[in-house]
Formats: C-alpha cells, sequence, structure tokens
C-alpha cells in the first residue's frame, strides 16, 4: 500500500496524471501478452496460466509493493527454475512452492532484510543471468526449428541431443521462426510505437490462420483451445511431506524473486529518481506469490523490461501496473479464441530475444575485458555452474567465493606495524622528546581486526624477539573486532604480561572499547592502562619512568647509606 500512499500524496492519481498512466498500462499490457504465454510454456505450464500470473502479480505488487513504478509477472529469470521444478513435482508441485515462497518473501520484507539483497556481487549476477540466458536458448530449439522430443535431465545431455536433432529440423517450422525472428530485430526500428513481439505474433498468427503450415505447432493443437473466462479460487492440494519436499525449490524461486524484484526497482529508480521500499517491495512480491497459485498461476517477479517500458510511455504511478493486468483480463474475455493460431515457433523467437537480452553481451564483454581477475573468476564460475549444474548451487557458491576473496582484501588491507620515532616524531615532540623511551614499543593496527587479519596480528607479535618493558598497541584505525580477533589481541596480551611486559591499548573507539570489555580483555590491564590517546598513553608512560628514577635513585641512596661507617 506504501506505493499506493505515496503516488497520492505526490498527486499523481489527478487529472493530468490519469491518462498518461492507462496508457502505459494499455501499451505494458500489450508487452505482457506473447512474453507471458511464452513464459508459461516454457516453464512447463499451459498459455493461459501465464496470463493470470501477470494478472494477479501485476494488481498485487502495483497495490502492496514498495515501487510505484513495479511491473510484475512472470519472468525469464524464472524459467530455468520453474520448468525443473514442473518435470520433477508437476504443476501441483510448482503452485505449492510458489505459495511457499510467497510466505518466504513476505517474511524476509517483514524481517526487514530486503537490503541484503543488494549485497549480491555484480559478478555473480552478471554470471547466472548469462548462464540462464544461454539455457532458454538452447531449450528453444525445439520449438524454433520443430525438432522431434529432445530428452535430457542435464544441459549437456539436452544440448548433444538437440545438436544431433537438428538435421531433422522441420522447414516451415523453421522459416516461419526465423521470419518472426526478422521482425522482432528489425520491427523497433521502423514501429517505435508498436511492440515488436506484439508485430512478430500477429503477424506469424496471421499468416498460420491463412496457409495452415503443416508440421507448425500452435497453442491450439498442443494446448487446445484457451479457456475465455478467468480463473476461479483454487487452493492447492498440501500434506506436510510434499511441503517438506518443496522447501528447497520453494527457498530457490523466493531468493530469484528477491533478486530479480529488488533489481528491477533499481533499475526504475535509475530511470525516475525515485525512491523505492525494499523490504515492502518483498511483501508486496511475497502477497503476490502467494496469491498467483490459489488462482492458477503460478511464480511471479518484477520485470525489468515491463517496468522500463512502463517508465518510457509516461507510466509515474501504481494505476499503469494495475492497467496493465485489465488489458490482459479482457484479452482472455474478448480475444481467447485468436490465440489457437499463434505459432510456438514465434514464441521461441520472442525468447532467443528475451535470452539475448538476459545475457547483456555487451556488458559481459565489457566486464571481461575490464574486471580484476578475481572478479572473472568468480563471473566464470556462476556462469558454468548455473549452465551445467544448478542455478542454486551457482549464486551459493559465487556469494561464497565473493565472500572469501572480500575476506582475503580485506585482511591484506588490515596492516600491522612497529612504530617508532620517525612516524611518531610530531606527537612525541608535542611532550619535548625525540625518542620513545627506553625499552618501550609502540604498534598500530590499521583495518578491521577480525578473523581474517587476526593471524597475521599474531605472527607480527610473534615476531618481536625481544621482551620490551611496556608494549603499547594502537587501535585508533580498527573500526570493529570479531571473536577471533577479541581472542587473539587477549590471548597476545596475556602472553607478554607473563613475560613481564606491560600492555597499554590506545585510542579504541566505543564499540571495540565495550567489545574488550565484554571479552575480558579489560580486566587484564590496570585502568592507566586503557588511554583514550596516544599521548595519555605516553604521559602515563613518562609518569612510570619518572617513578622507576626515583626508585633507583632512593636505592641507591639507602644503599649508600647502608655502608656509611658513620
Amino acid at each position: 500500500m506504501i506505493a499506493l500512499l505515496e503516488a497520492r500524496r505526490a498527486g499523481l492519481f489527478t487529472r493530468p496524471f490519469l491518462l498518461p498512466n492507462l496508457v502505459s498500462g494499455l501499451i505494458v499490457g500489450v508487452v505482457a501478452l506473447p512474453l507471458a504465454m511464452a513464459f508459461a510454456i516454457a516453464s512447463g505450464a499451459k498459455p493461459e496460466q501465464g496470463l493470470y500470473t501477470s494478472i494477479v502479480a501485476g494488481i498485487a505488487v502495483s497495490v502492496f509493493g514498495g515501487s510505484r513504478l513495479q511491473i510484475a509477472g512472470p519472468t525469464g529469470a524464472f524459467i530455468v527454475i520453474l520448468a525443473g521444478i514442473t518435470s520433477r513435482y508437476g504443476y501441483d508441485g510448482l503452485q505449492i512452492a510458489t505459495l511457499m515462497a510467497g510466505v518466504m518473501l513476505f517474511l524476509l520484507g517483514r524481517a526487514k532484510l530486503g537490503g541484503i539483497i543488494k549485497y549480491i556481487p555484480n559478478p555473480v549476477i552478471v554470471g547466472f543471468t548469462a548462464g540462464i540466458g544461454v539455457i532458454i536458448w538452447v531449450g528453444e530449439w525445439h520449438d524454433f526449428f520443430g525438432l522431434p522430443a529432445v530428452t535430457g535431465a542435464h544441459f549437456h545431455q539436452k544440448l548433444l541431443n538437440s545438436l544431433e536433432a537438428l538435421p531433422h529440423f522441420d522447414p516451415a517450422t523453421s522459416a516461419l521462426a526465423l521470419f518472426s525472428l526478422l521482425i522482432l530485430i528489425v520491427s523497433p526500428k521502423f514501429l517505435k510505437r508498436v511492440p515488436g513481439p506484439l508485430v512478430a505474433m500477429a503477424v506469424a498468427t496471421a499468416l498460420q490462420s491463412i496457409f495452415h503450415f503443416p508440421g507448425v505447432g500452435t497453442i491450439g493443437s498442443v494446448f487446445g483451445e484457451m479457456p475465455q473466462s478467468l480463473p476461479s479460487l483454487h487452493w492447492p492440494s498440501m500434506t506436510l511431506p510434499r511441503i517438506i519436499e518443496l522447501i528447497g525449490p520453494a527457498f530457490t524461486i523466493a531468493m530469484l524473486g528477491a533478486i530479480e524484484s529488488l533489481l528491477s526497482a533499481v533499475v526504475a529508480d535509475g530511470m525516475t529518481g525515485t525512491k523505492h521500499d525494499s523490504n515492502q517491495e518483498l511483501i508486496g512480491q511475497g502477497i503476490a506469490n502467494i496469491l498467483c497459485p490459489l488462482f492458477g498461476g503460478f511464480a511471479a517477479t518484477g520485470a525489468v523490461a515491463r517496468t522500463a517500458t512502463n517508465i518510457r510511455n509516461g507510466g509515474s504511478s501504481p494505476l499503469a501496473g494495475i492497467t496493465h493486468s485489465v488489458t490482459l483480463i479482457l484479452v482472455i474475455l474478448f480475444l481467447a479464441p485468436l490465440a489457437s493460431d499463434i505459432p510456438l515457433c514465434c514464441l521461441a523467437a520472442i525468447l532467443f530475444v528475451v535470452s539475448y537480452n538476459m545475457s547483456d553481451l555487451p556488458h559481459l564483454f565489457r566486464m571481461v575485458r575490464e574486471a580484476p581477475r578475481t572478479d572473472l573468476t568468480i563471473l566464470g564460475t556462476t556462469f558454468f555452474l548455473t549452465v551445467f549444474a544448478d542455478l542454486v548451487v551457482a549464486v551459493n557458491i559465487g556469494v561464497i567465493l565473493s565472500s572469501l576473496l572480500f575476506m582475503r582484501r580485506m585482511a591484506r588491507a588490515a596492516e600491522v606495524r612497529l612504530e617508532d620515532h620517525v612516524s611518531l616524531a610530531r606527537e612525541l615532540s608535542d611532550l619535548g622528546l625525540s625518542h620513545l623511551p627506553e625499552g618501550v614499543f609502540v604498534y598500530s593496527i590499521d583495518g578491521p581486526f577480525f578473523f581474517g587479519a587476526a593471524e597475521r596480528f599474531e605472527q607480527t607479535m610473534v615476531l618481536t624477539q625481544s621482551s620490551p618493558k611496556i608494549l603499547v598497541i594502537r587501535l585508533a584505525h580498527v573500526p570493529f573486532m570479531d571473536i577471533t580477533g577479541l581472542e587473539t589481541l587477549k590471548r597476545i596480551i596475556e602472553r607478554f604480561i607473563a613475560h613481564g611486559t606491560r600492555v597499554m591499548l590506545s585510542e579504541a573507539n566505543d564499540t571495540v572499547r565495550e567489545k574488550m570489555a565484554r571479552a575480558g580483555i579489560l580486566r587484564e590491564l590496570a585502568a592507566d592502562d586503557i588511554a583514550p590517546t596516544f599521548a595519555a598513553a605516553l604521559e602515563t608512560i613518562l609518569a612510570l619512568a619518572a617513578q622507576s628514577l626515583v626508585a633507583q635513585a632512593l636505592r641507591k641512596d639507602l644503599a649508600l647509606t647502608s655502608h656509611d661507617p658513620l
């Protein structure tokens, strides 16, 4: 509801904004029509179920989402995941997994975890989207070329079987598919206001209905007549064993849906200068995915291309998203019979273009040329695992690799160095000193003191061959410490104290100081060994040195007095 309220406060429901949003919603609905059917078929569902998904998700996300510009529905990114779930668990299993994913997304939003998704590294996102694009492209060869049924549980098996089947392509199907692909590429240059997928689908459908090309599969010949009505409410049959079985697929849908929807919202913000609410967006996506399977649909998320189309055509409020859904409702009620002659090869051509756009080859090649080697390793690993293994495995390993490499960089960035009179010249001069007092060692830690840097610190301190009288550890540039860093510091302090060295800590910020107190580090030290500034630590050291000199003089005087014969 936040997007609706913001749009209302911004005056976007007043008369000057109504017509642009209605027109934009109509255009987006026309764009969504062929895409929704194509995505549904590729996901193992019926074409009308793709339209139901677009209708329900479009309204739910527009009303409950966190971006007033978002257009939701089935997307190409979901195809690989949903097709696998449908083939293994059936369409009922897909609906149950979608509903469970909706609950997960809703809870993620309520737990204020929407901001975490933005920390998924760009090489991981580029890697898995490019991988999905390749899988979609190869998966559509069957319908594009009119090939015999292609089997294979894994991508490489499907690829090899498809290559073997290519010599048996259907000429009429392939010709119509190539013609549709040509229209998709050329029509935007001449018909800028008319969506290319709609032009291709209209022309291919008209040709098929007139000439009835033999061997060309259509929606009517494969799926039968599309119903000219809206679905009724239906609750999927859910049992505890079924729920447990589908937790993994549901989590995959939820994670991919969260990533895709928030990326789409970020793109919308970049195009318009608006600011979306990521947590509310996840709540809206959760509600959409709970409702979609109840009304005959399946998983949905924010669609980048349709959202961008909405913005380019003047959409500025959730009214455009609602209008897009109303447009699809009218298509089902009045134009459903015309869908029977839509060639599947034309929808495959549309998915060819979708897979190319998803792969974003110009951006991919630019990253290959310019990105550091470590980022290329992450990108390549994520890409190949997406294609040849599993999307979830790919994203998990990509994120883990990114985290490990990040921690290595942070550990290298953390520096432990021994200070001397040169580096401390200014601070020593303020106290009238030119050198550190004899037996005083000063070490500075620069950077986060976490488990990656703790080992370097310990190694550096072990290399300190002599036993200083006083060891000062400067913490001014330590923003935080984790438990490993705290335990390492405590162990070092105990070791030096056991060897008769006095240890002092200086310049720790409040957060670090509080953590050291809870870890029991401060109990090991005297109150004046914990200095707020390095100058205060030096003053304490000078006071200790003065006390030591006085004590030495007294001992000398006592020694002379005891030997005086008088």
